[in-house]
């Protein structure tokens, strides 16, 4: 054998596995790389969408900024549009039965949201905490009310002016919360919010107390979260 036979071989080898190295990272590179996910919205829902373990998924979030997390809803298909398209769909059709049983407040006229209805939204708006605990305060009396000094106190407030504007406030941003899906619901003209956090009646044994009457509907979604 000949140095440069030898060497040829050598060479040749060397450059052999040289190139499957080459190849087997350039493979390894490609696995290694993730799909795309695509990010869009509906509504009031973030909707992201890619391939995962090997079929088209579509998942709705909540739409940021919000401190709401967890999946709101899931659809797969053929495709990733079609994933998307089963996606929509979906939603729709859900808040199209959340709006069907919807009841119309008789002391104001006002649609009262549904039980998820709320819990959703009340996942979604920043709630400070005597916000909170005014609301748990209100869940706890249910159909019986609580008097407006009782709910004032209970958030801590010096006044139940203030208190009543904070509530106010959440109903507002429940309002607006609910306002941006594709079934949404519209707050009255003029209303301070207060309409969709229940009512105020004067109390049974001081007609110059009221009492704050919370919707069923809100106390159950308060109970179930808070």
């Amino acid at each position: 054998m000949t140095r440069s036979s030898a060497q040829g071989r050598t060479d040749a080898g060397h450059d052999l596995f040289k190139g499957m190295t080459k190849t087997k990272k350039v493979k390894e590179s490609k696995k290694a790389t993730p799909a795309p996910i695509q990010v869009g919205e509906h509504g009031r829902y973030q909707i992201k969408s890619g391939l995962l373990a090997g079929k088209f998924v579509a998942r709705a979030f909540a739409k940021p900024p919000t401190k709401a997390r967890g999946l709101m809803a899931e659809a797969t298909g053929e495709t990733e549009e079609a994933a998307i398209i089963a996606l929509h769909s979906a939603i729709d059709a859900r808040e199209a039965r959340r709006a069907d049983d919807r009841r119309t407040d008789p002391r104001k006229g006002t649609q009262v949201p549904t039980s998820d209805e709320y819990v959703e939204a009340l996942h979604s708006v920043n709630l400070t905490r005597p916000q909170r605990a005014m609301l748990m305060a209100l869940s706890l009396e249910e159909a019986d009310g609580l008097a407006e000094v009782k709910v004032a106190d209970a958030g801590n407030y010096k006044s139940t002016t203030s208190a009543n504007r904070a509530l106010a406030s959440v109903g507002r941003m429940i309002a607006s919360y609910l306002s941006s899906g594709t079934g949404s619901i519209r707050p009255s003209k003029g209303s301070d919010g207060s309409a969709l956090i229940g009512y105020r009646d004067v109390s049974e044994h001081d007609e110059k107390t009221e009492s704050w009457i919370v919707h069923p509907e809100l106390c159950a979604a308060i109970r179930n979260i808070m």
